[in-house]
């Protein structure tokens, strides 16, 4: 061990235990959001045969006491639609070490069926959960070879493998690992490095109370640290406390103590690299999960609402509503999350291609879970009402730093992006908290009184020559199958609509439309004078920026020169559409033909230096992240701190269903 570890490790063995955590708490305060997580899962037990004897576990058994080696992918199904039907979003399969090369029966069951190894039959049920339910499949196989690895990576997100320990005294005889081949050290360090070069993203994590010294313990937590150092894969760290448990041969061995087992917390999370999650089962530390919190942690695993812990069958989950007032009173409320971190959706070359659009309909906006079935479109109302936004009131706590962010903000101070994005994540009372004070800044500067306008939108094409992924409104074939079908008002038209809109008490009119190819700057001057002619007082909001954009092109002219021919021949307002997210990262992805955020704050800020006032618009709940939404707030408010011509902001939300993106599993299902 190198001497700066080795002092590492005196220091955190020596230190007073308040103190230790209170370093922890610390570091782990200073990671991101407060909140602690956790993944509504089903535990599906594919087999309990195994290759090992590990002189601790009521998990592994004999082909006597099983009425079959494995469940049947009929058996694995059902659990898994149980889940489903819960809300569940994992799907966690674990199994025994290669069982088939200890028994014949498990060999022979997989050969009835066409399979050689345990490992392939794994990985065709969790192909198989994942098509038939949308879990994402947690595979805990025990040790693998890195092709195994590549072999399960297309159908896993993401895949455990615990050291345990790095003792090699506990395979001795007399300790908990004689007699296990696949625990040995060196074996579980090596197929955990096979992994980080698969590139799969991994749990893994450390048993305590089985016979090793607490310096072996921490010994154990900088082998992990080291490995992730190099590939970048533990995406958590589980510290686990061995339980005895009667009919084993250490049933009547000690458990750690609860000062040990804190203090090994505390340290896992001073070792590992602040973006490594470290979690304690709650259902094994029911009467100390507030003391759990308070060592350092930020994660609590997989609690299943419809399955055992089968690996721990005397310990029951805890109820999801008495962790989450726990975790509320502390400060850092409960939310939950997918199998697979959200940094390793986000990062490239860790999500096969082939699993992101089933990872996609479950996260959110910062690649955690979902917080309900909800999505805008749907029929049934979203959650919460306009007097608990967040469907309750919520109690806890508020980190001072939050608090003087929403100061700052609301005395017209320019927050950084961190600083916006720090709102966006809040959650509990601390959203709460970002609510109630924006709506004080809205009673301050704006009174009580809610505005709206009688409206007609007309929008006189639906033929674009634009591909935005996310549009279900463009045509450019009448072979739309299901879809509307092309059309193109004429001027005669439109002005007979906008005569209608009048009829009916109409103040103004929207128009907008595809970007025809046939279109010309003169188009739209038409389209303008059409109405103007037949409705003089009616205020005209129309033509969106990319459509500008095209009408100063096709004359030659500037932005600015040709907005100028259009408020003179009538034009009130200009509709800040098109903007969708001002972030070119996004852009090139969901709407590349489109204008760059440039050229887009370009047009509306020309629309202002000639008198025209916006609107401002964001389309959100995609691909985008809250930094993306930051980025977008940050361009509005500089730009209309240099123009003022800004009249609202509308945040308009991804309704999924149709857009093409999320039919080719490339989108979420707009935002929560």
């Amino acid at each position: 061990m190198a001497v700066a570890d080795s002092d590492l490790t005196a220091r955190l063995l020596a230190q007073p235990l308040d103190d230790l955590m209170a370093e922890a708490r610390e570091r782990r305060d200073a990671r991101g959001p407060a909140r602690m997580t956790y993944s509504p899962k089903v535990f599906i037990p594919l087999t309990r045969l195994c290759t090992d004897v590990c002189h601790y576990c009521t998990f592994a058994t004999t082909p006597s006491r099983l009425e079959a080696p494995y469940l049947t992918p009929e058996q694995v199904l059902e659990i898994a639609r149980a889940g489903q039907g819960a809300g569940c979003k994992e799907a966690l399969l674990t199994l025994g070490d290669a069982p088939e090369r200890r028994y014949a029966v498990a060999r022979d069951w997989l050969a009835d069926r066409g399979y050689s190894r345990t490992i392939d039959y794994v990985r065709d049920c969790a192909e198989l959960i994942m098509n038939e339910t949308g879990l994402l499949p947690h595979v805990n196989a025990g040790v693998m070879e890195e092709d195994d690895y590549r072999l399960m990576r297309p159908v896993s997100p993401s895949m455990g493998l615990m050291l345990e320990s790095t003792s090699d005294r506990l395979c001795e005889k007399g300790q908990a690992h004689h007699g296990s081949p696949d625990k040995v050290p060196a074996v579980r360090l090596a197929s955990l490095e096979a992994a980080g070069r698969a590139r799969v993203p991994m749990t893994s994590g450390i048993l305590i109370g089985i016979g090793e010294t607490p310096e072996e313990r921490i010994e154990s937590l900088i082998a992990l640290r080291d490995l992730h150092r190099e590939h970048g894969h533990i995406q958590e760290v589980i510290v686990q406390n061995f339980c005895p448990k009667p009919g084993t041969k250490m049933s009547g061995a000690p458990e750690a103590t609860e000062a040990d087992f804190l203090r090994v917390l505390a340290a896992a999370r001073i070792v590992m690299p602040d973006e490594v999650s470290v979690q304690a089962p709650p259902n094994l530390n029911d009467e100390r999960l507030t003391e759990l919190v308070d060592a350092g942690i930020d994660d609590w695993g997989g609690i299943s609402p419809v399955t055992l812990d089968h690996v721990n069958p005397e310990a029951p989950w805890p109820e999801v509503e008495r962790l989450a007032s726990i975790c509320a009173k502390a400060g850092r409320p409960l939310v939950e999350r997918l199998t697979i971190y959200p940094r390793y959706v986000s990062e490239p070359g860790w999500l096969d291609d082939g699993l992101r659009p089933a990872v996609l309909k479950l996260a959110d906006s910062e690649w955690l879970g979902r917080d309900s079935a909800w999505s805008p479109g749907v029929a049934e109302a979203a959650p919460g009402t306009s007097r608990m936004p967040l469907g309750a009131i919520h109690h806890g706590p508020v980190a001072a730093e939050l608090h003087r962010t929403i100061d700052r903000a609301a005395n017209g101070n320019e927050l950084s992006e961190a600083e916006i994005v720090s709102l966006f994540a809040t959650r509990g009372a601390a959203a709460q908290a970002v609510i109630e004070a924006a709506g004080a800044l809205r009673a301050q500067t704006r009174g009580d009184t809610v505005t709206y306008v009688i409206n007609r939108n007309i929008n006189y094409t639906n033929i674009c020559t634009h591909a935005c992924s996310f549009c279900a409104f463009s045509k450019t074939s009448i072979k739309a199958g299901f879809r509307d079908k092309p059309y193109n008002l004429d001027f005669e038209e439109v002005a007979n609509r906008a005569r209608e809109a009048v009829a009916r008490g109409a103040t103004e009119v929207c128009l907008q439309g595809g970007i025809h190819p046939s279109y010309t700057g003169e188009t739209y001057l038409g389209i303008l004078r059409a109405v103007k002619d037949a409705c003089p007082d009616l205020h005209v909001h129309a033509f969106s920026p990319l459509e500008v954009s095209q009408g100063a092109r096709t004359l030659g002219l500037s932005t600015r020169d040709y907005l100028a021919m259009l408020r003179d021949a009538g034009l009130g307002s200009l509709p800040g559409t098109a903007a969708e997210i001002l972030d070119d990262e996004i852009r090139a992805q969901i709407c590349p033909d489109k204008l760059t955020t440039g050229e887009w704050l370009q047009v509306v800020g020309d629309a202002h230096r000639v008198g025209l006032p916006t609107t401002s618009t964001i389309m959100y709940g995609h691909l985008e992240e809250p930094k993306h939404w930051a980025r977008h707030l940050l361009a509005l408010r500089r730009l209309q701190g240099e123009t003022g011509g800004i009249t609202e902001f509308v945040p308009l939300p991804l309704v999924h269903m149709e857009a093409p993106m999320y039919r080719r599993g490339q989108s979420r299902k707009g935002p929560t």
